[in-house]
């Protein structure tokens, strides 16, 4: 089969291989891989720019959906040709507390698909059962490879996150989970929502009102902190979510949360800080860390995707052959599209 692997950490070390169908254990199922979503993650490899250890070679690929094609002899409630989505903890140590508390995906010792062990950038790949979710019948597979983020945004927004009817709530980064984190930031009842953006993501930014957005910010370089100065009673958002990750962002989200409000982090981002939490501190502000997500929020996500409560129709912008994945990487890079997906 052939499959997208990143093979080193230099800049643009990602080719597609020749590889053997995975063989598969006792617990295991070999998945048909139907669609697969490209994520951001899979960009900053592409680029050598990521910031956690990558098990190289690895096929990429980490959001996807599929067929059951083979399972292990002690794999229980799937059979052959089930459609089904994974999770993305591959690899997870027996003895983890933090599985016993159901936050697996907190186990720092956990490998996840397309960085630790091979993903489903190819034809086939080996999950744990564990991983496996049924997919409704009515929701597209294409659609259904989404999952994974929405899931992230869900965790975000809807478990992490403090949101009642009627809060104003701010988005600052309009990618896929800043525009996800958005759907469900509506989806939880925010009476007023804001994506805030650069100049660069005017067209992201656009989708963000198809996502639910009352105001978008940035495309026409717009100063956020003083809109939102001049918002309301003055105070600042409820609730803001930084989605971008770099340090500006969160600077910006201080400036603007509201005191006793809440700051959600989400976005990845290794600069240093270079300015004061003294905002927080005055504000009495709480800074909430949000990380992946786990068993349940997949069950309730893949029900709203099929009832068309998330919609993510408006980021699913290409649904393209595997042997095009060079095109779909650098659109999603450009900002031309925000979400692709391939078909291997």
């Amino acid at each position: 089969m052939i499959g997208l692997v990143n093979y080193a950490k230099e800049p643009h070390s990602v080719e597609l291989r020749e590889l053997p169908v995975p063989e598969i254990g006792e617990e295991d199922v070999l998945l048909k891989v139907q669609a697969v979503a490209i994520c951001g993650s899979d960009l900053h490899q592409y680029a050598g720019q990521q910031s956690w250890k990558v098990n190289y070679p690895v096929v990429l690929g980490h959001e996807f959906a599929g067929s059951v094609a083979k399972f292990g002899s002690r794999v229980n409630g799937f059979k052959e040709g089930d459609r089904v989505a994974s999770e993305t903890a591959a690899l997870l140590p027996p003895d983890s507390a933090f599985i016993r508390r159901g936050l697996y995906n907190l186990e720092p010792k956990r490998l996840g698909f397309g960085y630790g062990v091979n993903g489903a950038m190819a034809p086939f790949v080996k999950v744990p059962a564990r991983c496996l979710h049924h997919v409704p019948a009515a929701l597209p597979m294409e659609k259904a490879a989404l999952t994974e983020p929405c899931c992230v945004a869900y965790n975000a927004v809807c478990v992490n996150s403090h949101v009642r009817p009627g809060d104003t709530v701010a988005v600052i980064g309009p990618g896929p989970i800043g525009l996800l984190c958005a759907a469900m930031a509506k989806l939880s009842g925010a009476g007023h929502l804001i994506v805030i953006g650069i100049p660069a993501d005017a067209k992201r930014l656009e989708v963000a009102k198809q996502m639910g957005a009352d105001t978008i910010l940035g495309a026409q370089g717009e100063d956020a902190a003083e809109w939102v100065r001049n918002f309301g009673d003055g105070y600042g958002m409820d609730l803001v979510v930084d989605a971008a990750g770099v340090s500006s962002a969160l600077k910006l989200a201080l400036d603007i949360v509201r005191p006793a409000g809440q700051i959600t982090k989400v976005g990845w981002g290794p600069q240093p800080l270079n300015f004061s939490l003294d905002q927080l501190v005055q504000k009495a502000a709480t800074l909430q860390g949000s990380f992946s997500h786990n068993w349940l929020i997949w069950e309730k996500v893949l029900s709203l995707l099929a009832s068309g409560k998330i919609d993510v129709g408006p980021v699913l912008n290409r649904i393209s052959p595997l042997s095009e994945w060079r095109e779909a990487f650098e659109e999603m890079h450009s900002g031309a599209i925000v979400k692709g997906v391939l078909k291997p």
